[in-house]
């Protein structure tokens, strides 16, 4: 039995269910005890396509310790983001994941609850405080790209250390000086741990490092509350306008969920953001006519060299989101969603009962030569309107759906769009031959080699 149901802080969670509950499924479960669990984590995107292949768009599998039910395909998309009808449950679907590391994050939460909380979070990215972030963005962003001129680098490592940096500065409001490493190193312990084989923290396990990791994240925020709560304080950061922040009562958030929220969004903010950053760099720098399509769109903007991109100006790149979607389409940062029934259903002719653990393949979608004609090619124009128009509109998801859309998705867009502006204004990008040849798909996806690269000042 997994570790997150004999702990289980949530009462309410369904019972777990038999593989015998879902033999009316094609399918197979693995090896005993593991199930598929390794051929998963070798090779996602391979064992995913010999699923599909083999028994079709709706199939059982067992991973993690559980039974679980694989939907692929945009109405399968549809169906469980959207959810209508309030049958999947993202608490119990990701719970079994993260339970042990970000519980109460606003994943981990389901309807009433989750649109609480969501709406509180909402405020700091309303118009203003995005506006303040912009230029918060566009001065961390420049003072450090400046440095990158001509040195071989790895990029994965760089753009991490500085979307850590920034996502201290929006998020937090505190530079983490000696800190910083640590902190780093802590988010990568809970990142790692959402997909250790071995679900409890035992001695020398990822599971035991990420919660080891937790402990210590959860302790910084918390020594940071009473500041931002003090009268008078009037910090422009995420952090701070969640101290202040009230609900519809006026009861403001406790402090247990404000570091969850915090705990939970810092690692978003900078894990997801890293791996996008590092696939439309990618993706640029093995497509060097789009590197100056990208150019000439930002240097129509007129902008002095001293000048970083305004907020009012985001939505005049244009082709710098096309090329930002694409990347997201060929890599996706969260390349499947996990979600449980609460009720049985029906979907591709088949029931499937309450309690199952259910996934939809973000990943395969974005690949299925149906809706992405030649998929591995690299694309920005699939994303005008033209070619959109009649696109199923769950073909494409990184940022998930529904009362779950990623909160951040803005903040993410818009720290994508300025970076480029900086990069691409002051350099050619370079891969090193080879670079980025092979990605680790799981957690959150990146280069194994960390994408040598050089940035040559023009």
């Amino acid at each position: 039995m997994p570790y997150a149901h004999t702990i289980k802080a949530n009462p309410h969670w369904l019972p777990r269910i038999s593989k015998s509950a879902l033999r009316d499924l094609p399918g197979e479960d693995g090896l005993p005890f593991v199930g598929n669990t390794l051929r998963m984590l070798k090779d996602p995107v391979g064992f995913g396509k010999m699923m599909v292949d083999r028994y079709g768009l709706v199939f059982r599998n067992h991973a993690f310790g559980n039974p679980q039910v694989n939907m692929v395909g945009p109405d399968a998309n549809e169906l469980i983001l959207f959810d209508r009808e309030h049958i999947f449950s993202s608490e119990q679907g990701w719970g079994q994941l993260l339970n042990l590391l970000f519980p109460r994050g606003l994943m981990l939460m389901d309807f009433e609850k989750h649109r609480a909380d969501r709406r509180i979070l909402s405020v700091a990215f309303k118009p203003e405080p995005m506006r303040h972030y912009a230029e918060s963005l566009n001065a961390g962003i420049a003072r450090e790209v400046a440095g990158w001129g001509n040195r071989p680098m790895k990029f994965y490592s760089a753009v991490k250390a500085l979307t850590l940096d920034l996502a201290a500065e929006s998020f937090l409001g505190m530079p983490l000086g000696p800190e910083a490493t640590r902190v780093n190193q802590a988010f990568v312990d809970e990142v790692q741990a959402t997909v250790g084989a071995i679900r409890v923290p035992l001695p020398g396990s990822k599971m035991a490092k990420g919660t080891k990791a937790r402990a210590y994240l959860i302790d910084l925020f918390k020594r940071e509350i009473p500041k931002r709560r003090v009268a008078g304080h009037a910090g422009r950061d995420f952090f701070s306008q969640f101290c202040r922040a009230t609900d519809d009562d006026g009861n403001m958030l406790s402090d247990d969920a404000i570091v969850d929220h915090m705990n939970f969004l810092m690692m978003a903010a900078h894990d997801t953001i890293t791996s996008s950053a590092t696939s439309l760099v990618m993706m640029l720098g093995r497509h060097p006519e789009w590197q100056e399509k990208l150019r000439a769109e930002i240097s129509e903007l007129g902008l002095n060299d001293a000048d970083g991109l305004a907020y009012s100006q985001l939505d005049r790149l244009v082709l710098t989101d096309y090329a930002f979607k694409e990347a997201l389409r060929m890599i996706p940062p969260v390349p499947s969603i996990p979600r449980r029934a609460l009720k049985s259903f029906e979907f591709g002719g088949y029931k499937i009962p309450a309690g199952a653990y259910v996934n939809i393949a973000i990943g395969y979608t974005h690949k299925m030569p149906e809706l992405w004609p030649d998929p591995d090619i690299f694309d920005p124009m699939r994303f005008t309107p033209e070619a959109s128009r009649g696109r199923h509109k769950y073909a494409w998801t990184p940022f998930g759906g529904g009362a779950h859309m990623c909160l951040g998705l803005h903040f993410a867009t818009m720290q994508m769009r300025l970076l480029m502006v900086q990069l691409l204004r002051r350099y050619r990008i370079e891969l090193a031959p080879g670079s980025g040849a092979a990605w680790q798909p799981w957690p959150i996806p990146q280069p194994k080699d960390g994408l040598p690269l050089t940035f040559v000042p023009l």
